[in-house]
C-alpha cells in the first residue's frame, strides 16, 4: 500500500479547524503526512491542533485569513521558508442561505471571497513553490451542488460550480510542471456548516429518500478520497471531480 503512504509530505488543509477540514487533515496526518491547520481563530485553531497531536499527529497551526491575498502570501512564503508544502486541500468555506430576490449583496461578496477567492490565492501561493519543485497535489472542496440546486443557496451553487471549473483550470495550466489538480465534492455531510439542515426533521426525511444510501455523510467518509487524490495513487488524474455523495447524483 505505499502508493497510498503520505510519510515525509506536508499537507496544508485550510478551514480546518473544526468539520470536513479538520476530518481531512486528521486523515492525512494518520497517512503519514505532517498536518498544517489553517483558520482565523487562533484559539479554535491551537484547540484542533492539540487534539492532534494528542492523537501522535505532528501539526502546525497555521492562522490567516484565506480571503486577504496578502496574508495568504506572506503564511505561506513564511511557511515555505522551513517546510515545503507538498499537499494543499482548499476546504475553506461558508454558506449563507437567503432566497435569491433578496439575497444581500455584501453577503453575496463575502460568500464569493470565502469560497472562490480563496481557492485562488492560496492554490496560487502554493502553487509557485510547487512549480519550483517540479511536483505538487492540490485537492479543493466542491460540492454535489457544483452540478445540483436547492432552493436559498443560488450564490453557493454558483461558488461550488466556480471551484470546479478553477479546478480544471488548474490542471490545464499546473500539470506540465508535475502538479495534480482535482476536486472533491462532498454530498449532504453531518457537518457545523448544515447544522440548521441537519436539525430539520423534515428535511432529514426528505435527504434520506433523496440519496440511494438512505443517510447523511460521515466526514470521515471523504478521508479516502483525499488521501487518494494526494498521493502517488492519483499519479495520472488531473482535473478530475470526485463525486462522494451516497449516490445523490445518480439518480432521479
Amino acid at each position: 500500500m505505499g502508493l497510498f503512504d503520505l510519510t515525509g509530505r506536508t499537507a496544508l488543509v485550510t478551514g480546518s479547524s473544526m468539520g470536513i477540514g479538520l476530518a481531512l487533515a486528521r486523515g492525512l496526518g494518520q497517512a503519514g503526512a505532517r498536518v498544517v491547520l489553517n483558520a482565523r481563530d487562533p484559539g479554535r485553531l491551537q484547540a484542533a491542533a492539540g487534539t492532534l497531536r494528542a492523537e501522535g499527529l505532528v501539526v502546525d497551526a497555521l492562522p490567516f485569513d484565506v480571503t486577504d491575498p496578502d496574508a495568504v502570501r506572506a503564511a505561506v512564503d513564511g511557511y515555505e521558508a522551513a517546510h515545503p508544502i507538498d499537499i494543499l486541500v482548499n476546504n475553506a468555506g461558508m454558506q449563507h442561505r437567503t432566497p435569491l430576490e433578496d439575497f444581500p449583496v455584501e453577503a453575496f461578496d463575502r460568500l464569493m471571497r470565502t469560497n472562490v477567492n480563496s481557492a485562488f490565492y492560496v492554490g496560487q501561493a502554493v502553487a509557485r513553490h510547487m512549480i519550483g519543485r517540479g511536483q505538487g497535489r492540490i485537492v479543493n472542496i466542491a460540492s454535489v451542488q457544483a452540478a445540483l440546486a436547492r432552493p436559498g443557496i443560488a450564490p453557493y451553487t454558483a461558488s461550488k460550480g466556480a471551484i470546479v471549473n478553477l479546478t480544471k483550470g488548474m490542471a490545464t495550466d499546473w500539470a506540465r510542471y508535475g502538479l495534480n489538480c482535482n476536486a472533491i465534492a462532498p454530498g449532504y455531510f453531518d457537518t457545523p456548516l448544515n447544522a440548521a439542515l441537519v436539525a430539520d426533521p423534515e428535511f432529514c426525511v426528505w435527504l434520506e429518500r433523496r440519496t440511494p444510501a438512505g443517510r447523511w455523510g460521515r466526514v470521515e467518509e471523504l478521508v479516502g478520497a483525499c488521501v487518494f487524490l494526494a498521493s502517488d495513487a492519483a499519479s495520472f488524474v488531473n482535473g478530475h471531480v470526485l463525486y462522494v455523495d451516497g449516490g445523490i447524483t445518480a439518480s432521479l
